[in-house]
């Protein structure tokens, strides 16, 4: 069996991606763009880039999903989302725990004490202490499983009271009885588990929460069947794959050196465009039950964490914002972009602890949804 030369493999792999997400990609395009690229040099990166939407014949309505999975492959799984906001900073990256590991730059920011929202973006690796787990983590590993939202499958189970007859199986059964059938067999529909995507806000202002935060998400990942976790501050990271190793000291570790912008600023708005922007991304949310960790203290244009936030809201099941600041009971939402998206969440609920938490996700299945009749 023959393999192929080292350097060719990219590039197959591309492809094989691309027909993974549902581009029509022929073996004789795969070639055509690998010679392609053979012909350009290629000098620099922007050539495989038109090499690979000339030969793959990328359609013009699908090309900004092409060049968010070539920049998720070719350049560290970095999406850069599109901003509307007229200052100076460009777009909210996206990262992706990779095979390698990535290099950060590590700074000292003695100003940055956690009671402020900035835009600063701080990079550093972030150690956590070992602790034992806490009850409501305990209680709430036992609990998940059958209290997370679930919702009906399109497979069927044979019951006793069903809402519909199984034909084959009483076909079946009078086959073996010369004809003759004694019962109609019934059945339903299976369920599953709703898929669940937790955003946890690591910025400055929530310095004090994201340890546990994280212990939370850890508990959620080993719980739940489908559940996918991200971080933000002044970036987009994906720590689903970093989170899922059984030990949580471990997990933590992983993820401290994943996640760059710990303590650092605050880009909502940007950081949920950014995850609005990756098909794959966005795709996990639909019909999902997301939830938000964050105090809402956005220093980036308001406009843009709205219209953000509305556009989940239209592809999620339910949307709810849990903020440490909703602990107290006269609390009220003080920033124009948190009181602004309001209409568009099922909740702004009390995140200012563990137990807290812990209580919300698992009385979701109560909970009113925001277009309930």
């Amino acid at each position: 069996m023959s393999t192929l030369p080292k350097p060719v493999e990219p590039f197959v792999t591309f492809s094989q991606i691309l027909r993974a997400h549902g581009f029509a990609i022929a073996p004789e395009q795969t070639t055509a763009f690998i010679e392609a690229i053979g012909l350009l040099g290629p000098r620099d990166m922007m050539d495989i880039y038109r090499a690979g939407l000339a030969m793959l014949a990328v359609p013009n309505q699908r090309q900004v999903e092409y060049d968010a999975l070539f920049r998720a492959f070719f350049m560290g799984q970095t999406v850069s989302a599109p901003v509307t906001s007229d200052d100076d900073q460009a777009g909210v990256d996206a990262y992706e725990e990779q095979d390698g590991t990535q290099e950060v730059e590590i700074v000292e920011d003695d100003e940055e004490v956690g009671s402020e929202a900035t835009a600063t973006e701080a990079l550093m690796r972030r150690e956590f202490k070992p602790t034992d787990q806490t009850e409501a983590l305990r209680q709430f590993e036992r609990r998940a499983s059958s209290s997370i939202p679930r919702r009906r499958s399109y497979r069927f189970a044979s019951t006793r009271h069903g809402t519909a007859f199984d034909m084959r199986r009483s076909l079946r059964q009078a086959v073996k009885r010369d004809g003759e059938i004694f019962e109609l067999k019934q059945m339903k529909r299976k369920t599953r588990q709703r898929p669940i995507v937790l955003l946890i806000d690591v910025s400055g202002s929530m310095k004090d929460q994201s340890e546990q935060t994280l212990r939370f998400a850890h508990a959620l990942k080993r719980a739940g069947d489908r559940v996918e976790i991200f971080t933000f501050g002044t970036r987009l990271t994906r720590i689903t794959r970093a989170i899922s190793d059984k030990n949580p000291e471990r997990a933590l570790a992983r993820v401290g050196a994943l996640v760059a912008d710990f303590d650092g600023g605050t880009r909502i708005g940007d950081a949920l465009d950014a995850l609005l922007a990756i098909p794959r991304f966005a795709g996990a949310m639909r019909g999902a039950s997301v939830v938000v960790l964050s105090d809402g203290l956005e220093r980036g244009e308001p406009d843009t964490m709205i219209d953000a936030v509305r556009r989940m809201s239209r592809i999620a099941w339910r949307l709810d914002w849990l903020s440490p600041l909703a602990g107290d009971a006269d609390y009220e939402p003080r920033t124009g972009a948190l009181s602004a998206i309001l209409p568009y969440l099922d909740s702004l609920s009390d995140g200012s602890g563990v137990s807290a938490i812990c209580h919300h996700v698992l009385n979701l299945n109560t909970m009113k949804k925001r277009n309930a009749a």
